[in-house]
This record gives structure tokens, C-alpha cells and sequence, in this order.
């Protein structure tokens, strides 16, 4: 791209992701709908929340969840990456997928399948119940909020813990077990203190994702009348029996607010963390860890955690989902029944939702990495402040939870004028998931691009070619298994979305996230884990599709 070019889609860019959130803004200081006639600019909005004793309620407890569920999540993380990176742990390469398997089923299936499992009357439930007399915890409850929250999230610790312990020397850890340290003593005392910086990043990634979290909070602790922010925006879209969209945008502002520091302050830890790690010693030559006497019981730490986290709620959500009814005394085999699903197929909205959610995933998908690539190549190898501009700008979207986003996108569709026919179109869905996971899509591309050396394309500029050309011509078809790999993530990303469309669902915009939002709130549970065990089964394929992709790709 020659300099015009790569200024236009830089500012391109730029006004895509300003605009909902200069919209929020301006939101924020009127006195009622900004589409409205007769608004006025005033500070009542703010007024309103600020005096709100439930808005107190919900930021107190978005805060206590988001610190109980990074004090679980870290130390969780850390010592499964541990267990599966320097230890001699057997079977950790086919132990690893599974780890990271909560990260790419939506949260909102994932609570589902905890309330079935771990319900009064779920599945898991009723047999301890019978087991012991009685049942030992309180699903929905703050404290359980907490402790399944921190679980999930494990995942996220153990992917930066892990690529952090594999660019680590070992030679303070053989020096450590020369002197008779056990691996538990090498962990805590070397191994782990020696990645500090990802641990902190991570801590500061579970904290901000605390701030995010909207479904399990909706399915675990509505039904007590606990709030957090996320779940508090929710409730405001009609407090005053009217769209509370002044309301809900300083709540907005509110989350925006406490999110930018922290996308911030995580991007500084990251600096630091590939600082820290660049001096590797004999990375090559480690040698694992014995584990000795403690093999067994690093087994059975991981496999409880894979049991309480994936296998229990995902085999009890789909267990569910062929069951006529459950609860005691119910005899299995006599209520299988595929029932469930004939149902679906009565209700055009929800067949439109699966095909809808797999139409946006496959073609939205790659119409999302043909958006990601074009940036990329805009600032790729660009020395200039326009490039940096681009860096933080597509951070932007990170500081707003989905359904905030997708709140945004909607008021956007409303306010121009030639965006309002599309408003309830899946084109609006489509700008909102790439807004929201635009930092993410970025850095999948620019992943493949970091790879191509620069004499590649000096080559293409040597005989003539211009900057396009060489894009074209070069760059694109050397990268284009980067490409299909990164089309494939966005795709299982998209599939397992649900926040994002909440505030535009409408006839002809349903997916399965947003339909099982409003479906739970309707109490029509058979319909929902019938939707969830599809939107299992939809990920799942995308799963196996990436695994047998890398494959071949490695292969080739």
C-alpha cells in the first residue's frame, strides 16, 4: 500500500471504532433517547446512577468477583502450566487441548451446564445428595460465582504461564534439584517466581474479564438478586418504562473507565514479560522435571479440575438435552427422547439463530480476516505515528464488555441515517463481533505476518512491483495458512458469542448466544440446552476442523 492508502484505512478504522464510543458518550449527558425529539444536555443521567443503591451494589460486586476470581484463576493457572510444561507428567500433550476447552464454549453454555450438573436438582447433584443426605453447596451463590468464575479461567493464566515457562532456561531449576528440591519446591521457589511478569499480566487480564462477565452472573447469581455491573446495564434497559439509554450509558462509562487502565496497565506487563523472558540460557536442553511420589496426585489435581470444569457440565448439559424431564427418581434410559430438538425446528426464529450463527461465523468470519489482514497490511513494516495510533486504537474495543459493544453498535445503527435500515440485519451483528474481537483478530494476522522475513518483499519491490503488487503478489500467498488457521479461530469465536448480540437481537438477527439469553429468561429450559448441545456440537466441529487443519499444516 503506498502512504494515502495506508492513511485511509488507518483513519477507516479509527472512525469505526470511535464512533459507538464517542456515542456513549454524548448519551451519557442527555436527558433521554439522543434519537428523540426535545432532549436536553444535563447531568441527571449521572445523577440517577450515582444515587442508585444497586449500582453501589453491583460495581462492589463486580469488584469482589473479579479479585476472588483472579486469585483463583492465577495460582490454578500457573501450576497446571507447570504440571504440563516442565514436569515429565504423563500424557500432557493430549491433556493440554482439553485445559483450554472452557475458553472456546461460551460462558453463558458453560453456566447452563453447571446449573444442570451442580443444580439443586442437577445431575451431579442428586447423586451426592443421595450419597450424603444433603447438598454441600449452594449454586447459586456469590461465593460459587466466584469459585466456578476463577475455574474457567484458568485457561487464560495457564496459555501465558505456559508460553512464558517455554522460553525459560533451565538451568536455576537443574541447579535447584541438584540440591535435593522437590518439583513442588522447584515451582514455587524458581519456576514460577522466574515468570513473574506473566503471572501479573494474566492477574490483570482475570480482573478485567471479571468486569466482563455477564452470563454466569446472569444464570448463577440473578436468582438470588445479586448484581454486578454487566448484569446491572441489563436490568436498566427499561427502569423508567421507557429505553433507559442515558442510564445505561453512564454504566457504560463507568465499566469503560475502570477497563481502559487495565488494557493499559496490560500491555505495559506484556512489555515487560517479553523483556523478561528474552534471556533463555539452555531453554533447548531442559530436561523435565521428575515428579516422583507427587505423579499421582499432580494426576489427580488435573483431572478433578477437568472433571468439576468441562466434563461434568458439558456431559450433564447434553445429557440434558435427551432427557424428557430430570429430577429424582427420573429413570434415565426411559426418558431419552429426542423430542428437544423436533421442537426447535416449530420456531422459525430459532432454526433462523442456528443458521444465522453458522452463516456469521463462516462468512462473517472471513469477511472479519479480510478486515484484520487489510489493517494489518496498512501498518505492517510502517514506521510511523500512524501506525502506533492504530495499535492503541484497536485496543478500544477490549475496554467494552460484548454487550456493552454491542449496545454501542445498536445506538450507532440508529443515529445515521443511512445505517438505520440496517439495524436489524446481520450486518449489524457483524460490525459488532468485529469491533469486539478486533484486538484479537489483529493479532492472530499480524502473527503470520511477523513471520515473512523483509527480504521477501524487498525482493518484489526490487523488480518494480508497487506496494499492492507486492501485497498480492507476496505477502498474501505466503501467509495464507495463517490466514485459514486465523478464519478457523475467529469462527469458533464467533459460534460461541453471545453478550455482543443481545441488544440486537431482533426478527432476522437471532443467533443461538442471544436466543439462549432471552430463552432462560423466558424459564424455557428444554429449548435452551437443546440450543446449547447445538452450540456444543457447532464449536466442537470447529475444533476438529483447526485440529485437523494444524495437522496438515504441520505435515505440509
Amino acid at each position: 500500500m503506498n502512504r494515502s492508502m495506508r492513511i485511509g484505512v488507518v483513519l477507516t478504522s479509527a472512525v469505526a471504532i470511535l464512533a459507538p464510543l464517542l456515542l456513549v458518550v454524548w448519551q451519557s449527558f442527555l436527558d433521554g433517547p439522543f434519537f428523540a425529539r426535545n432532549v436536553h444536555p444535563t447531568l441527571g443521567a449521572y445523577q440517577f446512577v450515582y444515587e442508585d443503591p444497586d449500582f453501589y451494589r453491583a460495581l462492589g460486586n463486580s469488584v469482589l468477583v473479579a479479585a476472588g476470581m483472579a486469585c483463583i484463576a492465577v495460582p490454578v493457572g500457573a501450576l497446571l502450566a507447570f504440571l504440563l510444561v516442565r514436569t515429565d507428567l504423563p500424557g500432557r500433550r493430549w491433556v493440554e487441548p482439553l485445559l483450554l476447552t472452557p475458553m472456546f464454549i461460551s460462558s453463558i453454555v458453560l453456566a447452563f451446564g453447571f446449573v444442570v450438573a451442580f443444580g439443586p436438582v442437577g445431575i451431579v447433584s442428586l447423586w451426592v445428595k443421595g450419597w450424603l443426605g444433603r447438598l454441600p453447596w449452594d449454586i447459586y451463590s456469590r461465593s460459587s460465582l466466584i469459585l466456578i468464575a476463577g475455574l474457567t479461567h484458568a485457561p487464560h493464566v495457564f496459555l501465558y504461564a505456559a508460553t512464558a515457562l517455554r522460553s525459560l532456561g533451565s538451568d536455576v531449576e537443574e541447579a535447584a534439584r541438584s540440591t535435593g528440591a522437590g518439583p513442588l519446591r522447584v515451582a514455587l521457589t524458581v519456576s514460577l517466581p522466574m515468570i513473574r511478569p506473566a503471572l501479573m499480566y494474566s492477574a490483570v487480564l482475570v480482573f478485567f474479564l471479571g468486569f466482563e462477565l455477564f452470563g454466569l452472573p446472569l444464570v448463577l447469581a440473578d436468582p438470588k438478586g445479586e448484581l454486578v455491573l454487566a448484569t446491572y446495564l441489563y436490568k436498566l434497559t427499561n427502569v423508567l418504562g421507557i429505553p433507559s439509554y442515558q442510564l445505561m450509558a453512564v454504566v457504560v462509562m463507568v465499566i469503560v473507565a475502570i477497563a481502559l487502565p487495565l488494557v493499559w496497565l496490560q500491555n505495559r506487563l506484556l512489555q515487560g514479560a517479553n523483556r523478561y523472558v528474552s534471556i533463555k540460557g539452555k531453554a533447548q536442553a531442559s530436561r523435565p522435571i521428575s515428579l516422583g511420589m507427587w505423579r499421582w496426585p499432580a494426576v489427580a489435581f488435573i483431572a478433578l479440575w477437568l472433571l468439576m470444569v468441562v466434563v461434568a457440565p458439558v456431559c450433564a448439559l447434553v445429557l440434558r438435552a435427551f432427557l424428557s424431564s430430570w429430577g429424582e427418581g427420573v429413570n434415565i434410559a426411559g426418558a431419552l427422547t429426542l423430542e428437544h430438538f423436533r421442537e426447535l425446528a416449530h420456531y422459525p426464529n430459532l432454526v433462523r439463530g442456528i443458521t444465522n450463527t453458522l452463516v456469521l461465523a463462516a462468512v462473517g468470519g472471513a469477511a472479519s480476516v479480510v478486515v484484520y489482514t487489510l489493517i494489518n497490511l496498512a501498518v505492517h513494516r510502517w514506521h510511523s505515528r500512524w501506525a502506533r495510533v492504530i495499535d492503541y486504537l484497536v485496543l478500544l474495543p477490549r475496554a467494552m464488555p460484548g454487550i456493552v459493544a454491542g449496545l454501542a453498535i445498536f445506538w450507532v445503527f440508529l443515529f445515521v441515517p443511512p445505517l438505520q435500515p440496517f439495524r436489524q440485519t446481520l450486518l449489524a451483528m457483524w460490525v459488532a463481533y468485529t469491533l469486539v474481537w478486533m484486538a484479537y483478530g489483529m493479532r492472530l494476522v499480524s502473527g503470520s505476518l511477523l513471520q515473512l522475513g523483509p527480504e521477501l518483499e524487498e525482493a518484489g519491490r526490487v523488480v518494480g512491483a508497487s506496494p499492492a503488487r507486492v501485497s498480492l503478489d507476496v505477502t498474501l500467498p505466503l501467509i495464507r495458512a495463517g490466514l485459514v488457521g486465523s478464519w478457523l479461530l475467529v469462527f469458533v469465536t464467533f459460534v460461541r458469542e453471545y453478550s455482543t448480540g443481545v441488544y440486537l437481537l431482533g426478527p432476522g438477527t437471532e443467533v443461538i448466544g442471544s436466543l439462549l439469553v432471552s430463552l432462560w429468561a423466558a424459564g424455557a429450559v428444554d429449548t435452551v440446552v437443546a440450543l446449547s448441545a447445538i452450540n456444543i456440537a457447532m464449536v466442537a466441529g470447529g475444533l476438529l476442523l483447526i485440529t485437523l487443519f494444524g495437522r496438515k499444516a504441520h505435515h505440509g
